[in-house]
């Protein structure tokens, strides 16, 4: 657990980062969350999860021949970033992250969360 902890520290460095979760994508279950973003981390957890959840019967359904990378939601006031985890260790998860639109870069936040998401292991 405390590997994951340190993700999510390092998740919550980068720049306008208000929270961050690793997610199970079957169950929904945070599996270490952290930060303040202002709503309850494991409730969007679970509901992010059906998210990911519906887009992969649709690729499923679509018969391609792909894999989600990450999936951005934008709201008036927070970027929601979800990174769906393909390495060894940790297939079936993703990490949620939530940016505060003001402070944040996107393009940024994007590659810091992409060189984070290669050491979460399970």
């Amino acid at each position: 657990m405390a590997q994951l902890d340190n993700v999510i520290a390092d998740l919550l460095a980068i720049e306008g980062a208000t929270g961050a979760a690793i997610v199970d994508i079957d169950s929904g279950m945070a599996l270490a969350a952290g930060g303040s973003p202002g709503f309850d981390l494991n409730v969007a957890a679970a509901g992010n999860s059906n998210v990911v959840r519906a887009k992969l019967r649709t690729i499923s359904d679509l018969e391609l021949k792909d894999e989600i990378e990450d999936v951005l939601i934008t709201l008036q006031s927070q970027y929601h970033l979800i990174n769906v985890l393909r390495g060894e260790g940790n297939t079936g998860l993703f990490i949620y992250l939530v940016l505060n639109r003001v402070g944040a870069n996107l393009a940024l936040a994007r590659h810091k969360l992409r060189a984070v998401a290669g050491n979460v292991a399970v």
